[in-house]
């Protein structure tokens, strides 16, 4: 029982401190010529993709969702630009509950790659095409309505454009950084320590 209680805490402080990282990490945005918009953060959201890859799929979407929330608390002038209830809860919905919690799913590709580095990868890989998708979506219902952009491209094109622009480069970052960090900290990404 104790070891269970102690798992426990350590479960929530180790994710409050990813979700701090996380959050520290989202306030520093590079902006570079490449970009429409957005911003590319220095991994900002790695650190959810370690918690679910160490505690499990359910756990790490958790956390993601709480990351979500904190995100749109620090970006809430984005919901004040809805111009109705509906749209300002598809934008809270998609824009940062369902972007971020997606990325807690990195941890159910634990089990499926016996190599955990390619694991890790493919979890990166697939939970941020995910958040692009959420972003894409919420580019073309709703941010093309209440600001048409400015070059005049049709709001596919250019919420593919928009979102691209960002979401690339934090995937090949984030993955990088992965695949670098991973043999000197593999004990810590496959939980060796929680054993």
């Amino acid at each position: 029982m104790r070891a269970a209680k102690k798992q426990t805490v350590r479960r929530m402080v180790e994710s409050a401190v990813m979700l701090a990282v996380g959050t520290v990490l989202s306030l520093f945005p590079l902006q570079g010529f490449w970009a429409l918009g957005g911003g590319i953060t220095i991994c900002s959201t790695l650190p959810l993709v370690i918690i679910s890859w160490r505690y499990g799929w359910g756990w790490g979407t958790f956390t993601a969702v709480i990351y979500g929330l904190l995100q749109m608390v620090l970006g809430i002038q984005n919901v004040q630009y809805a111009d109705s209830v509906q749209t300002a809860a598809a934008i809270v919905l998609l824009d940062y509950l369902a972007a971020f919690g997606v990325i807690g799913l990195a941890g159910l590709f634990r089990g499926w790659v016996k190599n955990g580095r390619v694991g890790l990868v493919l979890g990166i890989t697939t939970t941020f095409s995910l958040r692009f998708a959420c972003h894409y979506a919420t580019g073309v219902w709703i941010w093309e309505s209440l600001w048409p952009n400015e070059l005049g491209w049709a709001a596919p094109v250019w919420s593919l454009a928009y979102n691209c622009s960002y979401m690339i480069p934090e995937l090949i970052l984030s993955a990088l950084v992965c695949l670098l960090s991973y043999a000197p900290l593999r004990r810590y990404y496959e939980g060796d320590d929680l054993r």
